[in-house]
C-alpha cells in the first residue's frame, strides 16, 4: 500500500491523481507506458473503484494520459497547442476563463532576477524563478492577444516540466503536485512602453 501524500482533507481522488501526476513528472511512467490497472491502484492506495477513477479523470483533464476500453490507460505526449488562463475577477474566474483562450509558450527557462526584473514584478533581486514566456491566443485566431510572463518559485519548478501539456490554470496543478492551497490572488494593472519588437507582433 503506497501512503498518500498532501494534506488529509484533500478528496482522496485528489491525493490519487497528485501521487500518480507526480510519478509521471518524475518519469516513472514515461510517455507511452501504461498505468497500472484501475484494480491495481485500488489495492495499491486502499481506495475504491470510483475514487480511481476521478483520479484519472483529473489526469486526462491534465492531457497527461488517455484511456479506452480494454487498452488500459497510457501516458501520452505533450500536445502542439496549450490553453492556459488567467483573469482579474476571482480564483473561480481563473477556471472559468479556460476555455477562451490558449497560451502558446514560447520558453521555459530558470532565471536569475536581475534589477529591471525586480522592479517590474516586484521579485527578490538575485534569486532564481522558473519564467514561463508566451502569447496568449483567442481559440479559433492565431492572432495574439498579448504577451504573458509567469515567474514560479523554484520550489515549485518541476510544474515546468508538465506545462507544455497542461490544458487549464496553472494553480489547481501546483496544488495537486505539491499538496498547497492558492488562497489569495493579488493582481495590478499598469500602462507600459512596448518595445518594437513586441508592438510589431501585437
Amino acid at each position: 500500500m503506497s501512503e498518500l501524500p498532501g494534506p488529509t482533507t484533500d478528496h482522496r481522488y485528489i491525493q490519487v491523481a497528485r501521487a500518480l501526476r507526480k510519478e509521471i513528472v518524475d518519469g516513472v511512467y514515461p510517455v507511452g507506458s501504461q498505468l497500472p490497472t484501475e484494480h491495481e491502484l485500488c489495492q495499491r492506495f486502499s481506495v475504491s473503484r470510483y475514487t480511481v477513477r476521478e483520479a484519472l479523470r483529473r489526469l486526462r483533464e491534465d492531457n497527461l494520459v488517455s484511456s479506452r476500453p480494454r487498452a488500459g490507460t497510457m501516458v501520452v505526449p505533450r500536445p502542439s497547442s496549450h490553453a492556459y488562463v488567467q483573469d482579474v475577477m476571482s480564483i473561480n474566474d481563473l477556471l472559468a476563463f479556460a476555455t477562451g483562450a490558449r497560451f502558446a509558450i514560447e520558453s521555459i527557462a530558470m532565471v536569475t532576477i536581475d534589477r529591471e526584473l525586480a522592479a517590474r514584478t516586484g521579485l527578490p533581486l538575485g534569486e532564481e524563478w522558473l519564467a514561463v514566456v508566451g502569447f496568449r491566443r483567442a481559440e479559433d485566431s492565431d492572432v495574439p492577444i498579448c504577451r504573458t510572463e509567469y515567474y514560479i518559485n523554484r520550489s515549485f519548478a518541476a510544474v515546468g516540466r508538465m506545462l507544455q501539456n497542461h490544458t487549464g490554470p496553472i494553480f489547481p496543478l501546483l496544488e495537486d503536485l505539491f499538496g498547497i492551497s492558492v488562497v489569495e490572488v493579488r493582481q495590478e494593472i499598469t500602462a507600459v512602453q512596448l518595445s518594437p519588437e513586441l508592438a510589431q507582433v501585437l
